[in-house]
């Protein structure tokens, strides 16, 4: 039995009254027998579009995909998308069919679906209907394609990233057959848009399982990112590595949080070190200048997946600080975090944190002590936290309004003497106490 929400009920049985077979499909069937809670409530029918906008006339109905049969019906609050059972045909662009036929079928509407996994529907009045095996493929956790997967395939290329999306998502393998098209198919993924490109990386990498979805198909996810491919197999010639480059940068990016932001850097982080290798005359490899080089190849990769500035921004930067030392070896830890935390914003400094500790991580056993100074200054960072320590601008003990009191002139000269005051209390030469810097300031203040 699925625990259905009552819109999505309503909306059910409103359509069976009517005489049209309903059933709950895809995706929400396939978490619910998993024990999930569904992001979407999709229904399937054999009502016409234009019987379904009749039967539900007086509620909110946004026409999503009319000609393909989708009406999107918002029922106390809950969208749901309502499809007539329908068959496709014609994939020129090995992304949309070029023509749709409804039937009065639901076998062949789930027939058209990618994998079994989703081609299961399932009502109050019947139970599960699932033509091609998809409960027990949930129950040997496997993701196959339904019928033959190269067809499936070259309907849908972005089915391929879908596919190893699933395998991370679910902790399911790739069946044999499916894993072996999605290989030979793989150069079809030029022909998706990028943008559909990066959300599919996206869930992929932010998986429970990513680091074996891109440890068995990196082959495949280097058609949208070829960067990749030089990673892989390029031994680091160090004592400090253990593994080649892509592999360390997968066991990076297994051992940082599931944030997108962090998954993205941890699998880039050394993106530069191919064309920063050389060898001594020892015959070690160095990598010099491989983080800010890493850096520009990342906001090229993200900026031609058409992501968006903020991401582009954040991650890049992670790549570009991964190798940048949080303090220094000698002289006070707390002043050098006090400024990074100033520079980055507390989340993007606990995620540099992270990576930098994941990083280490990944290095050779002998050489993984770097993880317990990460902790160590995650600890500190989190008691100036608490102290209300001050890093920024809005924590100086006075602010602009204050410099005006004492004449200073309105202009960017207030803004030049605030930064110099708050680099005094970061470098510990003045203590963040508003008498002080009163005093530090009229001393600065110029003369008339």
């Amino acid at each position: 039995m699925i625990s259905v929400p009552s819109p999505a009920r309503e909306a059910l049985e409103r359509l069976q009254a009517a005489g049209f077979p309903a059933f709950l499909v895809g995706g929400c069937v396939r978490d619910s027998l998993l024990g999930r809670s569904p992001d979407d409530w999709d229904i399937t029918t054999a009502a016409l579009p234009e019987q379904v906008e009749q039967l539900f006339a007086g509620e909110r109905l946004i026409e999503t995909g009319l000609k393909h049969g989708t009406v999107t019906l918002l029922l106390a609050g809950q969208p749901l998308e309502i499809t007539t059972f329908r068959t496709e045909s014609g994939y020129a662009d090995h992304r949309h069919p070029d023509s749709v036929r409804f039937t009065p079928s639901l076998r062949e509407d789930l027939a058209r679906r990618d994998f079994t996994v989703n081609a299961m529907a399932w009502s109050p009045a019947t139970g599960l209907q699932d033509p091609f095996g998809g409960r027990a493929d949930l129950q040997g956790r496997i993701i196959r394609c339904v019928g033959d997967p190269r067809q499936r395939f070259e309907e849908d290329a972005l089915r391929i990233l879908r596919a190893l999306r699933f395998s991370s998502q679910l902790a399911f393998s790739v069946e044999q057959s499916t894993a072996e098209a999605a290989f030979a198919l793989r150069q079809t993924l030029e022909l998706v848009s990028r943008e559909r490109i990066a959300v599919e990386l996206t869930k992929l990498l932010c998986g429970p399982k990513a680091a074996e979805a891109v440890r068995e198909f990196w082959p495949i996810l280097a058609v949208p990112l070829p960067e990749l491919e030089p990673m892989a197999g390029l031994d680091q010639r160090s004592p400090y590595h253990c593994y080649d480059v892509l592999e360390h940068c997968i066991a990076a990016m297994e051992a940082v949080p599931p944030d997108r932001f962090l998954r993205w850097a941890a699998l880039l982080h050394d993106v530069g070190k191919p064309a920063a290798a050389s060898v001594d005359a020892k015959g070690v490899g160095h990598f010099y200048g491989h983080a800010p080089l890493g850096a520009e190849l990342t906001r090229g990769i993200l900026t031609r997946l058409r992501f968006d500035r903020e991401t582009v921004r954040r991650v890049t930067r992670l790549v570009e600080l991964h190798d940048f030392p949080i303090a220094p070896p000698e002289g006070s830890p707390e002043r050098a975090i006090r400024r990074l935390l100033g520079k980055l914003g507390e989340e993007d400094f606990f995620r540099l944190l992270a990576l930098k500790r994941a990083d280490a991580l990944a290095h050779h056993p002998d050489y993984r002590g770097r993880a317990a100074d990460c902790e160590r200054f995650e600890q500190l960072a989190r008691q100036l936290l608490e102290q209300q320590a001050c890093f920024r601008l809005k924590d100086l003990a006075l602010n602009g309004r204050d410099l005006l009191a004492l004449g200073y002139p309105s202009g960017p000269l207030l803004g030049k003497v605030l930064k110099e005051l708050l680099e005094a209390v970061l470098s510990g030469q003045l203590p963040n106490e508003r008498e002080a810097l009163l005093e530090e300031a009229k001393r600065r203040k110029p003369s008339a």
